[in-house]
Parts: C-alpha cells; sequence; structure tokens
C-alpha cells in the first residue's frame, strides 16, 4: 500500500456533531459553555494580577490554573465550530501536530497543578505551622515552572513521534480534535511501542498525581472529621467534595480514555468523554476553585465599583 506523503496532505476531522439542527443546537450549548469558560478563567487571572491582596502562592496557583484552562479549551472548541459553520473539515498536518501538543501540554500541566494544589490544601489544614517552610511565592513558582517543562518535553517528544509515523490509511481522525489515541487509529505500522510509551505517559502524568490528589483530600477529609466546630466541618466537607468532584471528572475520563487498549476504544465513546475533560472542566474550575471564595468575590466587588467610578 502506498504510504500518505506527510508533507502535502491534511488529516480530516469528522467532528463532534451530526450537521443538521440537532448538532447546530448542541454546538450552540458548547459555544456558551466556552464563552462562560473564557469570561471566568480571564476574569480570575485578571483579579490575581491587579490586587495585591491575592498575591499569594494559593492565588499564583489559581490564576494558572484559569490560565491552563483558558488555553485548553480555545486549542479545541474554535477549530471544531468553524469546521461545523465552514462544512470544511480539514485541518493541516502541522496545525493538527500543533494542535495536539498544546492540548496534551494544558492537560498534563493542569493534572499536575491540581495535584500541587491538593498537597497545599493538604499542608494548610494538616499541617499549618509547616505550610509557611513549604508553600511560600518562591516555591510556588519553583513548582509551576517545573511543571510546565516537563510535560512541556513530554509533549513535544509524542507529537514529534506522531508527526513522524507513517500514514496510509484514510487520514479521516473519528474526533473533534487531534487526540493523540485517536490518530493512532491511522498509521500503516504497528505502533504497540508507543502505545506502551502513551501508557506510561498516562501513569506519570495523569493517574499518579490523582492518585495524590485523593490522598491529599482523604487526609484532609480526616482532619476535618476531627474538628469540634460542626459550622465548619460542613464547610469543609462541601468544599473537598466540590474540588473532588471537579478533579474526578477531569482525571478519570482522562485517563480511562488514555490507558485503554485500541481494541477496546470506541469513538464515540472517546468524543464523549473528551467533553468532559477539554469544554465541561474548564467551565466548572474557575467556578469551584475559584468564584466561590471569599476574597476573590470582594476582590471583583471592589474592581468593579471602581470600574464603575471610572465610568461616570
Amino acid at each position: 500500500m502506498e504510504k500518505w506523503n506527510q508533507t502535502s496532505n491534511d488529516f480530516i476531522l469528522l467532528g463532534l456533531f451530526p450537521p443538521n439542527q440537532t448538532g447546530l443546537l448542541l454546538l450552540f450549548l458548547i459555544m456558551l459553555i466556552f464563552l462562560l469558560a473564557s469570561m471566568g478563567n480571564m476574569a480570575m487571572i485578571h483579579l490575581v494580577r491587579v490586587d495585591p491582596h491575592l498575591h499569594t502562592p494559593m492565588y499564583c496557583l489559581l490564576s494558572q490554573l484559569s490560565l491552563i484552562d483558558l488555553m485548553c479549551i480555545s486549542t479545541t472548541v474554535p477549530k471544531m465550530a468553524f469546521n461545523f459553520l465552514s462544512g470544511q473539515k480539514g485541518i493541516s498536518f502541522l496545525r493538527c501536530g500543533m494542535q495536539s501538543f498544546f492540548f496534551l501540554t494544558m492537560a498534563g500541566s493542569e493534572d499536575l497543578l491540581l495535584a500541587i494544589m491538593a498537597y497545599y490544601h493538604y499542608m494548610a489544614i494538616c499541617h499549618p505551622l509547616h505550610y509557611p517552610i513549604h508553600m511560600n511565592n518562591r516555591m510556588c513558582v519553583k513548582m509551576i515552572i517545573g511543571c510546565w517543562t516537563v510535560v512541556s518535553f513530554n509533549s513535544l517528544a509524542h507529537t514529534v513521534y506522531t508527526l513522524r509515523i507513517p500514514y496510509c490509511r484514510s487520514r479521516a481522525i473519528d474526533h473533534f480534535f487531534c487526540d493523540v489515541p485517536a490518530i493512532l487509529s491511522l498509521p500503516c505500522m504497528d505502533t504497540w511501542v508507543y502505545e506502551y510509551m502513551v501508557f506510561v505517559s498516562t501513569t506519570l502524568f495523569l493517574l499518579l498525581p490523582f492518585l495524590g490528589i485523593t490522598t491529599s483530600y482523604g487526609w484532609v477529609l480526616f482532619a476535618v472529621y476531627c474538628m469540634h466546630s460542626k459550622e465548619g466541618r460542613n464547610k469543609a466537607f462541601t468544599t473537598c467534595s466540590a474540588l473532588l468532584t471537579v478533579e474526578t471528572c477531569y482525571c478519570v475520563p482522562f485517563t480511562y480514555t488514555y490507558l485503554r487498549p485500541r481494541n477496546l476504544r470506541s469513538p464515540a465513546e472517546d468524543k464523549i468523554l473528551a467533553v468532559f475533560y477539554t469544554i465541561l472542566t474548564p467551565m466548572l474550575n474557575p467556578i469551584i476553585y475559584s468564584l466561590r471564595n471569599k476574597e476573590v468575590l470582594e476582590t471583583m466587588t471592589r474592581v468593579f465599583w471602581v470600574l464603575s467610578s471610572l465610568k461616570e
């Protein structure tokens, strides 16, 4: 079989919705979610930047989470919407590689960042005396830089390998973005070695951090259970359960998609699961982590009144 010429051909993204009225309605819903996610994450980034009271390790991590979510949802949704509305399903070979790289970088960074934030909550509640030592601004910056660096190298390695694979089958990717498991169904060579490397990367950057997250919040819940204040205990339980719910909606579908063997994958199921970690989570994160926070709401009120007075 003749191999596909990688320098002159494009991929085809089959998309998420059927090209009919129902698909258009669902796309409108996705675009509404995209708008809410973009506004919420941009608002959080702006509030942390302008208010000195929020220049602390916790809010530095929250602003990074908002930046990652904003970049993640912007990597997938606009191209999906453009392809649906224009009827053009093609994506160039280079753009597909760039989309895959940015998505893998954002996704891996988010999982590591969520693990760091879980560690922050663990230190703040279970070891408050040691917290200033382990969680200061300098340490926070080091962890963020390390997180971005490690994940970027991992994503670059996967993207370069994916671009070098010879493709000789259909160029149609049954997905709404260039996701690695979907691309692996197209090569005309045996990719079991690379699939094993995907398994290792998923374990290191998704599964192990998720286990660390659940362990940290498990200790937090145990410490909260021992509290004497019923009001404080209920508040902490509500917060931790909300955080665990969002992280489960992100990590579990992502890990399940990437760890399954190829013969057990279903394109329709993969696309539905991808909606959770590419579209829904970026919208929920600023609501759960940031906009319910008392200090963030106070800062938002102050900024709103300043802007209102300037207009007058």
